[in-house]
């Protein structure tokens, strides 16, 4: 049996392209290839142990045992004697879900939908289920490295290994760029992008956006698309409320969604796919390699991923207007008017997003990746780049046990009442402050360790010599401490006021009696306001 070949997979692509309209309802829909099928197929079964276990993982074994079992179900090969895990059908249902939900197809689908196609033609016999299996299950490579045992393969470095995953690791990073840019619904690309460069965008960024998606019924990409053009054009009145968790990943997402809005401008105002395309390779590297040595392998890596792809745009419009000159009667004069575009307003870029698109489809038709548990578990460590596997990325946080916490009323609460104590300990007094007993507290401990030099008044004891027509109590000046209050008795002023050095009063004078009585009360307040600020500044 003839073992199925990249150039093969590629074909049965464009025909797929060539026939969207009767096959799908997106021109934007991209082919899912083999290694991002197995990453879909990984979270399709973590999401339904989480749902069933309460834990978001799965090992290694189960996702491949169930990895072979999906490729003969869904191609019609024989699946009696294979193993199968408990729970099947609901994964191949998450599964199929994931895809619809991110306006992508997986290779058997376009497989399926191609064999639709080419069903009355010869060209059916080119590829065959058994052959696609093996290519999708990379059974074919390994034929292939056992034909070529005899020949000597040359050791690789260490330094030469890590300078491979960097480059490919650049390699993802552009392609997941340039796979939500032709399809914002795809939510594995965006993981892959998300916080690359670092925007502060970690797995609680992801996961509070993840959480958003799946209750508002809407792509990852989307959330966080109208969560900041709210911010941006609504105004006050439609700023988010506070207990809206993105709130605090506001920086972090303007960031991301400015640098798809530029990138979508090159792709909407030139309307030459050649330059548009190089416009957006050179923006994407930029915006990686800002603030990095240029000898750093990742610096290194990405400008010559991003020279590739340009130099292959390049090649891929070429081609195709060598293909329109040779044979112009491809194309039909009469598209039907549902699927007519206006290239000079409605899809400037549509041309564009075309090229994209063969270039994702050449991605898509790639062999899958050997290593399948690096694919799936091996977090992306670089010198320059610290990545996370996507079962990680798609994990929730581990939650904090907030069975001590108040309630949010509570807090709220004793947060206003230390805010009013607060208030309350810094207000200006009055220097009639010692009058008030909650205000003006002194402690009977601390008074009497007061040196007897600073006591403000002291203790007169004088007979009441005043004249006829004065009553007023015999008395002393005494400053009472009980209950720790400062209190002075009206009396003890009247007997201050006593106790002042008077002149014999001469009879010939005959002053009149309210005179003296007048004169009695002013000393007397005299007295008692030189007490009061007395006490004051003692205090």
């Amino acid at each position: 049996m003839a073992v199925l070949n990249q150039k093969s997979v590629l074909d049965m692509i464009k025909e797929f392209r060539r026939n969207w309209h009767t096959l799908c309802n997106s021109e934007r829909t991209t082919v899912c290839g083999a290694d991002s099928m197995l990453l879909a197929l990984q979270l399709s079964m973590a999401e339904n142990n989480k749902q069933r276990s309460g834990e978001f993982t799965v090992c290694l074994s189960d996702v491949l045992l169930t990895w072979k079992y999906l490729l003969h179900e869904k191609l019609n090969l024989p699946v009696e004697n294979m193993a199968v895990i408990d729970h099947y059908e609901d994964i191949r249902r998450t599964y199929e879900d994931f895809l619809k939900n991110s306006n992508m197809l997986d290779l058997i689908d376009v497989y399926q939908k191609w064999s639709v196609l080419t069903s009355n033609c010869e060209n059916n016999a080119n590829i065959s289920p058994s052959q696609l299996s093996d290519f999708l299950s990379g059974r074919q490579h390994a034929v292939d490295d056992e034909t070529d045992l005899h020949v000597p393969t040359s050791p690789m470095s260490k330094h030469n290994q890590d300078n491979e995953k960097v480059k490919l690791l650049a390699k993802k990073i552009i392609y997941s760029y340039l796979n939500l840019l032709v399809n914002s619904k795809n939510d594995l690309a965006l993981a892959h992008v998300l916080n690359i460069p670092d925007r502060g965008l970690g797995r609680e960024a992801f996961t509070d956006l993840k959480h958003a998606a799946r209750e508002k019924q809407m792509s990852i990409f989307l959330v966080a698309t109208s969560f900041i053009r709210t911010i941006e054009l609504g105004g006050k009145g439609y700023a988010p409320s506070p207990s809206d968790p993105l709130r605090t990943h506001v920086k972090g997402l303007s960031n991301f969604i400015h640098f798809i809005d530029k990138l979508d401008e090159i792709l909407g105002e030139i309307p030459n796919p050649s330059f548009a395309g190089g416009c957006i390779l050179s923006v994407i590297k930029m915006q990686l390699i800002k603030g990095q040595n240029s000898k750093d392998p990742f610096y290194k890596a990405v400008e010559k991923v991003a020279q590739d792809l340009d130099l292959r745009i390049k090649n891929i419009i070429n081609s195709q207007q060598g293909d329109v000159a040779f044979s112009a009667t491809d194309i039909s004069p009469a598209r039907p008017k549902s699927y007519a575009i206006n290239h000079g307003t409605a899809y400037c870029g549509r041309d564009t997003v075309k090229t994209l698109l063969v270039l994702l489809d050449e991605a898509a038709a790639s062999p899958p990746t050997k290593n399948k548990a690096e694919l799936l578990y091996g977090d992306e460590n670089t010198i320059h780049h610290n990545g996370t596997s996507v079962l990680t990325l798609f994990r929730s946080p581990t939650q904090v046990n907030n069975s001590l916490v108040k309630p949010l009323r509570e807090r709220i609460h004793e947060s206003i009442q230390e805010k009013k104590i607060k208030m309350k300990q810094t207000l200006i007094r009055s220097q009639f402050a010692c009058t008030y007993k909650d205000d003006c507290m002194i402690s009977k401990d601390k008074w009497n360790n007061i040196n007897s030099t600073s006591k403000p008044l002291c203790v007169l004891h004088m007979d009441n010599d005043l004249s006829e027509g004065v009553n007023s109590s015999v008395g002393r000046a005494t400053i009472e401490t009980s209950s720790g209050n400062v209190h002075l008795d009206r009396n003890d002023a009247d007997q201050q006021v006593s106790d002042l050095p008077t002149r014999p009063v001469d009879s010939s004078q005959h002053a009149p009696e309210h005179w003296r009585k007048r004169k009695f009360e002013l000393f007397k307040g005299l007295i008692i306001i030189q007490n009061l600020l007395q006490i004051k500044e003692w205090a």
